[in-house]
């Protein structure tokens, strides 16, 4: 990177932005025209081509707008700061972009690629008190390293090749949760239509809810327990471990659960977004975590984990949790009495278990797939670095 020239963005593009029609014009709404907004830009497009909403001509008119060509390089700068995405076609937008129209100099696909790496930096350019935004001025001072185009071509490319590649990993992964739930489908039925007859009970007849952890005799002072806050834990199961903490420091205020009990978030979005995780591989078998968990307990020789698990993340599941919270807007929860009372039919243990250890050996394999994608992530940064500094 040391022998490129270093330039301004505002010499090799143009910095363009665009406005919102008035929205309670309908006339203004009906048309054909691609309008784009920030909210439309995510982390799996890079080329867009079509837009949520269109526009008429009487809106380009009365709001005095004026188009992007195809291939320009579209960047948020406000609510958020440092979206990228290139235009497919010909298209506005509203008021939260600065976007660039690159010159016979610069290579859009580089310059993407350039801004994807660049997102805390462009967000520490952001001004204003009452949320933060960066302008023409600003954006047009960026400096960016200029290589010849034909490099500036290659190194889009290889960063395309590994953006492409990181894609099917994630696909790879998607699939494979899919398949856990078919699998559980398949084995068990749908737990609303009883299939095989099994005996009809309750969730809190087949598992402990919250159990208390004065019943655990292993917590005394000074041992170690894994802490697990609710950013630790995603929506597909997974749940980062790498936080331990004395016990002193979290038997007061936070949720107790031990290995192979199973966490539940019961807060909105958490709830809906499906975040949950069988908790293994704990420090001393022991965890302690966010409030917002409600804990499930298998019970020995009745249920299994993993069919525990796999049953709270069905869709039907979730929609009947989300009918059945509680509390206000933006505070809803799920109650523990939801959870207790919520009518199963429970397979034979056995049949559990072999479910079980279908699940860990699907688990064993989107170990290795992650373990590949983290490599090509490391890859991709380290790339980034040496090219984009």
């Amino acid at each position: 990177m040391g022998k490129w020239k270093m330039v301004k963005l505002g010499d090799v593009c143009t910095v363009v932005s665009g406005s919102t029609p008035k929205s309670n014009v309908d006339e203004y709404w009906s048309g054909c025209y691609n309008w784009v907004t920030p909210a439309e830009l995510n982390d799996d497009d890079i080329i867009i081509y079509e837009t949520q909403r269109k526009i008429t001509e009487e809106a380009i008119i009365a709001t005095s707008l004026k188009p992007f060509p195809a291939g320009t390089v579209l960047l948020t700068s406000r609510a958020p700061i440092g979206k990228v995405a290139i235009a497919g076609t010909e298209m506005y937008c509203n008021q939260g972009f600065k976007n660039l129209i690159c010159s016979n100099e610069i290579y859009n696909m580089y310059l993407y690629w350039f801004l994807k790496g660049k997102t805390d930096f462009l967000n520490s350019l952001g001004r204003g008190a009452t949320f933060k935004e960066i302008s023409k001025q600003i954006v047009e001072q960026i400096q960016i390293p200029l290589p010849p185009f034909d490099e500036q071509k290659r190194i889009a490319d290889t960063f395309n090749r590994i953006s492409n590649l990181i894609e099917k990993r994630k696909q790879q992964i998607s699939k494979l949760d899919e398949l856990v739930k078919a699998m559980f489908i398949e084995m068990f039925g749908r737990p609303e239509m009883n299939v095989y007859e099994w005996s009809v009970t309750t969730l809190g007849e087949v598992c402990q809810i919250n159990p208390k952890k004065n019943q655990d005799q292993r917590l005394t002072q000074g041992i170690m327990v894994s802490f697990v806050p609710m950013q630790a834990v995603s929506e597909n199961g997974d749940i980062d471990l790498s936080v331990t903490k004395d016990y002193d420091e979290v038997k007061n205020g936070f949720t107790y659960f031990a290995e192979n009990d199973v966490l539940f978030a019961k807060i909105t979005p958490c709830m809906e977004n499906g975040k949950g995780a069988i908790a293994t591989g704990l420090i001393n078998g022991i965890g302690f975590g966010s409030t917002e968990f409600h804990v499930l307990r298998p019970i020995c020789g009745i249920t299994n984990p993993y069919w525990i698990y796999t049953l709270t993340t069905l869709p039907q599941f979730r929609l009947d949790a989300a009918n059945n919270m509680t509390g206000s807007a933006g505070q809803r929860r799920v109650p523990a009495s939801f959870l207790e009372e919520y009518p199963v039919t429970v397979p034979p243990i056995e049949l559990q278990d072999q479910y079980a250890d279908f699940v860990k050996q699907i688990s064993k394999a989107k170990s290795q797939v992650k373990l590949g994608l983290e490599k090509l992530e490391t890859l991709k940064n380290a790339l980034m670095q040496e090219y984009f500094g």
